[in-house]
């Protein structure tokens, strides 16, 4: 499901949302891309990792970013 291509496009739009992550003392890792079911596995850190309201930025912005911007991808979820 997922090309080179694709993986590199997943990169880019992290790269894109990660200084709005870093402004607040957090950062974003991927940790896994599942190309059947187009799931990304991500881990918040930092600040980010134990905030209250991080659940609403994976739902609302990460995962709407990443699913607006690369085709294939389903969903996004933190670990």
């Amino acid at each position: 499901m997922f090309s080179s291509d694709v993986k590199d496009r997943i990169r880019q739009t992290i790269d894109v949302i990660r200084p709005a992550l870093q402004a607040d003392g957090g950062d974003i890792v991927v940790r896994d891309v599942n190309e059947e079911t187009g799931e990304i596995t991500v881990e918040l850190v930092g600040a980010c990792g134990t905030c209250p309201v991080s659940t609403q930025t994976m739902k609302a912005g990460i995962e709407r970013i990443l699913k607006d911007r690369v085709e294939g991808v389903t969903s996004v979820v933190a670990v």
